[in-house]
């Protein structure tokens, strides 16, 4: 009995049938080695598969490197030291830049997925990379934090009174007094004329009240005359 020739391909099959790393398969897809899925989503006819180079495939995957390397990278690239109210990248942000398309996804868990150095150094090389990570990255409430240039208390209380709101979770961590916070907060940061920035969650919020004396401190007055 003939045996029957496979006509589609899942990314698993296609690596197999190549003999390369399903993180090589990944790669080639993402950097345009081979043509994107053509027999529906997350497959590919067998002329595509056939015709992929299996040496080519397998030599331009370099590493995956993962999640946390990326990272420290991107936060380099930022400055050094890092500009004032710039959190650092976290490992989970590179997460998100994996579901944006920023980065091709190779391997791991979707939380902390192993990437590309190369693409992560050209990431790192483009301009508008701080406007890119406050478009697509949410804060977690301690970076929230850092980028008001505010307390953590006071963050929290900005919370409280419903000036912002989270988006998501992500994994709760433990704080001191037995605390525990894993809210992600999805902020808009618009630069003023004299170089700070504002933390909104919506330009079409209503007007809000007078900001709590603590808000000052931070030499944000001019941001509510602006609202």
């Amino acid at each position: 009995m003939a045996r029957s020739v496979r006509e589609q391909y899942d990314e698993n099959q296609a690596a197999g049938r190549l003999r390369v790393p399903l993180a090589a398969w990944r790669w080639a897809v993402g950097a345009g080695l081979v043509p994107a899925a053509d027999a529906g989503p997350g497959l590919w006819s067998r002329a595509v598969v056939e015709a992929a180079d299996p040496e080519q495939v397998r030599a331009a995957l370099r590493g995956p490197v993962g999640a946390g390397w990326a990272a420290d990278r991107l936060t380099e690239a930022l400055g050094v030291p890092l500009p004032i109210l710039r959190p650092r990248v976290t490992a989970s942000a590179v997460g998100h830049l994996v579901k944006t398309g920023l980065l091709v996804y190779l391997g791991g868990g979707p939380e902390f997925p192993d990437v590309h150095p190369d693409q992560v150094a050209a990431l790192a090389r483009r301009r508008d990379l701080p406007a890119l990570l406050d478009r697509h990255v949410p804060l977690g409430p301690d970076q929230a934090a850092v980028r008001l240039g505010v307390r953590r208390s006071d963050f929290d209380q900005v919370v409280r009174l419903g000036w912002l709101s989270p988006v998501g979770s992500g994994k709760p961590r433990p704080r001191p007094r037995g605390r525990v916070r894993g809210a992600l907060a999805q902020v808009l940061c618009l630069p003023c004329a004299a170089g700070y920035w504002y933390v909104l969650e919506d330009q079409r919020a209503p007007p809000l009240p007078s900001p709590p004396s603590f808000l000052y401190r931070t030499r944000f007055p001019s941001f509510w005359n602006w609202r």
